[in-house]
């Protein structure tokens, strides 16, 4: 699986590939700030996701405070997370396709959000390691959907071959479909994390969630 894995994810170019990598040139450059609103600071169009959300929640998750600014944009990742959680991958499935799309944009938010979701979905430590050092899960049936995932995510899609090396490992044309629906999600917030700087919740501080990409991923 690891040799399958190595010889088709393909990699576009290192200045496309990471979203929330930061080059020297931006951090030298003045950036703007983007506002962290409340239900009560935010556009018309985001109070009521964003009320919801903060019940939910118990508190207010900084990357839906900082797409509050575009109801479009807050209201349309809300809408695909709440569907996610009830798609034909599992708990852990899900975390585990989640975790290779954020790992492999090298997005720290993501990836340590969903460390902690990873493990409130039962994920034993083992894999949850191997995600966030950007491997494959030693499970196959997850290698696979790892693979499958991480895959399509470096190749914009365009890896319809690896379709029915997917669907051979147990998987269904709906979770194809689930697959590319996270990928989705997850650009929507790794590039929001790059692009608007979202700052780390306070559960993040925990020392068990730090993370930095992978000196093999850092590297290419």
């Amino acid at each position: 699986m690891q040799e399958y894995a190595d010889s088709h994810v393909l990699y576009p170019s290192k200045e496309l590939q990471y979203p929330c990598s930061r080059s020297t040139r931006q951090q030298e450059t003045s950036m703007p700030d983007f506002i962290l609103h409340t239900p009560e600071t935010a556009p018309e169009g985001s109070r009521a996701t964003l009320e919801t959300v903060t019940a939910a929640w118990g508190f207010t998750p900084k990357m839906h405070a900082t797409l509050a600014e575009s109801p479009s944009a807050l209201v349309g990742y809300e809408t695909l997370w709440e569907q996610l959680a009830n798609s034909t991958l599992n708990a852990v499935e899900q975390q585990v396709a989640y975790q290779a799309v954020n790992v492999f944009h090298r997005c720290g938010y993501c990836t340590m959000g969903h460390t902690f979701l990873s493990r409130q979905a039962g994920m034993d430590e083992a894999t949850i390691t191997r995600l966030r050092a950007g491997e494959p899960p030693e499970d196959r049936r997850l290698a696979a959907l790892w693979t499958f995932t991480r895959t399509v995510a470096a190749a914009r899609g365009e890896a319809r071959e690896t379709v029915p090396v997917f669907l051979a490992a147990g998987f269904t044309k709906a979770n194809v479909l689930d697959v590319v629906a996270i990928i989705a999600t997850k650009v929507i917030a790794n590039y929001s994390a790059a692009l608007a700087g979202v700052p780390n919740e306070d559960f993040m501080s925990d020392p068990a969630l730090a993370w930095t990409a992978p000196v093999a991923i850092a590297a290419e």
